[in-house]
C-alpha cells in the first residue's frame, strides 16, 4: 500500500526574513511564464557550481572571489524563488519539491564547502568538520520534520540565506585585506580558518541543543498518551 509522506509546517524565522520574503514575492510575479520552478532549482544548483569552481581558481588568482559571490547569490535566486513561485503560481508539488530541493541542498553543501577546502584560504580539515556538521543539522532537520510535522529551515535566526550573506562578506575581506595568517598556541589559521571554525561550532552546538530539547519533548508527549 502507498504511504504518502506528511503534511508539515514551514518554519523560516530568519534574521534577513522581512527583507528577502517580500523581495521573493515580488520576483515571483515577475517572472516570465517560460521561469519554471524546475528551471530555478536547475539555476541555483549551476550557482553552486560556480561557487564550488570559483573557490578553487582562487589558488591562481584572488579575484575569482568575485566569481564565488556571484555564484553564491544565483544560487540564492533560484534555490529560494523556486517554491515561491511553485507557490504563487500554485502548482506546488510538496512531495517532489521537498525530496529534490533537499537531495539538491546535500549535493550543493558538499560541492560549496569541497570548492572552500581546496582554496588557498582554509585548512582543508575544518572544512571537512564543518562539512560534517552541516550534514548532521540536515538530518535533525529532516527527522524533526518525520516526526514532529515541522519543517524548520533556521535556529537562532540562521539559515541558508545568512551563511550565504556571511560568506559573500568575508570574500570581501578576504580579496581587500588579503589572506591573513594569525599564530595561535594550536598553530597558524587564516581570517576564512576562523569563519569556517565559529560556523562549525555554531552547528554542532545547535545540533547538541536542538536534539536534547525535542527528544525530552518527545518523552513528555508520548508519556501523557
Amino acid at each position: 500500500m502507498e504511504q504518502k509522506a506528511k503534511q508539515h509546517t514551514r518554519i523560516n524565522k530568519i534574521l534577513l526574513g522581512p527583507l528577502e520574503r517580500p523581495l521573493l514575492a515580488w520576483l515571483a510575479k515577475k517572472m516570465p511564464l517560460w521561469v519554471t520552478p524546475d528551471k530555478l532549482t536547475a539555476t541555483g544548483f549551476l550557482g553552486t557550481i560556480l561557487v564550488a569552481v570559483s573557490y578553487v581558481l582562487t589558488n591562481q588568482n584572488h579575484g575569482f572571489l568575485w566569481l564565488a559571490s556571484l555564484g553564491l547569490v544565483i544560487n540564492w535566486f533560484g534555490d529560494s524563488l523556486d517554491g515561491t513561485l511553485a507557490r504563487y503560481r500554485k502548482i506546488d508539488r510538496p512531495q517532489y519539491g521537498f525530496y529534490v530541493d533537499h537531495a539538491m541542498d546535500g549535493l550543493r553543501e558538499v560541492l560549496v564547502m569541497f570548492g572552500i577546502a581546496l582554496s588557498p584560504f582554509v585548512d582543508f580539515r575544518l572544512a571537512l568538520i564543518a562539512l560534517v556538521g552541516y550534514m548532521l543539522m540536515a538530518n535533525l532537520v529532516y527527522i524533526t520534520t518525520y516526526v514532529r510535522g515541522e519543517f524548520r529551515i533556521s535556529y537562532i535566526g540562521l539559515g541558508p540565506t545568512e551563511v550565504r550573506v556571511i560568506l559573500i562578506i568575508t570574500n570581501i575581506i578576504m580579496f581587500f585585506v588579503g589572506n591573513l595568517h594569525v599564530q595561535t598556541k594550536l598553530g597558524t589559521f587564516t581570517v576564512y580558518d576562523f569563519v569556517i571554525l565559529g560556523l562549525a561550532v555554531s552547528l554542532y552546538s545547535i545540533y547538541i541543543v536542538v536534539t536534547f530539547i525535542n527528544a525530552r519533548q518527545l518523552a513528555a508527549i508520548e508519556r501523557k498518551e
